[in-house]
């Protein structure tokens, strides 16, 4: 009998832990190991050609004009994640110690600041692409309501305000994550702690500084680590609000939407090198992967520290 009941444990937890990790292995897994195959053969549209080694990694990273691509894509996805870094982990921070300190209205502010990550980033896309629209947007119709109309331009058909249009906007979208992952670090420091240190002191920024960043430590290396995935992984919004020419004249151009020209072609390009878009695939795999696992294992040693 109890062999019966260990037996039927047994299926129940294979019935379980089977079909996620088939789905993995099949939509997840195969894929990956499928790019770096694809990134050592020449492709004549979907028909595969014959082996060539290196040479699209060769092309993608030095041959012209895709090395030129790479690197501005490359730059943008690097300027994106400094400025999501401030903007989006260095606001939610704050947000997240006024919502710990149950100032008024903490409890609203708690579901208005995490709704926006509820929703499609489709959605966020084309509502920001409205507010931003240079005739009839509610940006410029309100700088202009204000006194301010020298103020209003096209955000998002000029180079030097396309890029942070759109980082503005993810900042907003995505705020709410990192708000509650600092707010579920911040409830777990002891109240005696807190306590001993009012009665040291009453400047909020030393409690800050000294007690509350390093007992949040493990959430920022959660927070930190994911949002240096997803910036290099952006894709969803840049093309929503700018189009997959990454427009305008390539200024909101990131190596999410070059990868899909170059493997897939776009409207405007009938280009299309399924060899050299899977080694611009693996290339992006290979320094997230090394890049997140390098910040990870120095984030955590510098929670040991603190």
């Amino acid at each position: 009998m109890p062999q019966l009941r260990l037996t039927g444990r047994g299926l129940w937890i294979t019935a379980l832990i089977v079909p996620p990790l088939a789905f993995v292995a099949l939509f997840v897994v195969y894929p990956i190991i499928s790019a770096f195959a694809y990134a050592f053969f020449d492709w004549n549209g979907l028909l595969r050609g014959e082996f060539v080694g290196l040479d699209n990694f060769h092309t993608v990273l030095f041959a012209e004009p895709y090395a030129s691509w790479t690197r501005n894509a490359f730059s943008h996805n690097i300027i994106v994640f400094f400025a999501l870094m401030v903007l989006q982990n260095g606001l939610g921070f704050f947000l997240a110690y006024a919502l710990w300190r149950e100032l008024p209205g903490a409890r609203f502010h708690r579901i208005a600041v995490f709704l926006p990550v509820v929703l499609s980033t489709i959605i966020v896309g084309y509502l920001f692409k409205l507010f931003l629209h240079p005739l009839f947007g509610v940006v410029n119709i309100s700088l202009r309501g204000m006194g301010l109309g020298e103020l209003a331009q096209p955000w998002l058909g000029q180079s030097s305000t396309a890029l942070w249009a759109l980082i503005a906007a993810n900042a907003w979208h995505m705020v709410g994550f990192p708000t509650l992952v600092f707010l579920a670090g911040m409830q777990r420091i002891p109240t005696e702690m807190l306590d001993a240190v009012r009665m040291e002191t009453r400047s909020e920024w030393v409690k800050i500084t000294k007690i509350v960043w390093p007992l949040v430590a493990p959430s920022a290396t959660v927070v930190f680590v994911l949002l240096f995935v997803g910036a290099f992984n952006w894709f969803e919004l840049p093309y929503v609000m700018a189009g997959l020419d990454g427009s305008p004249f390539g200024s909101t151009d990131v190596l999410g939407l070059y990868f899909y020209r170059t493997a897939f072609g776009n409207v405007s390009s009938g280009q299309q090198d399924f060899g050299l878009g899977s080694a611009l695939a693996v290339l992006i795999f290979l320094f997230i992967a090394a890049v997140a696992g390098v910040i990870t294992v120095r984030l955590r040693a510098r929670e040991i520290q603190l």
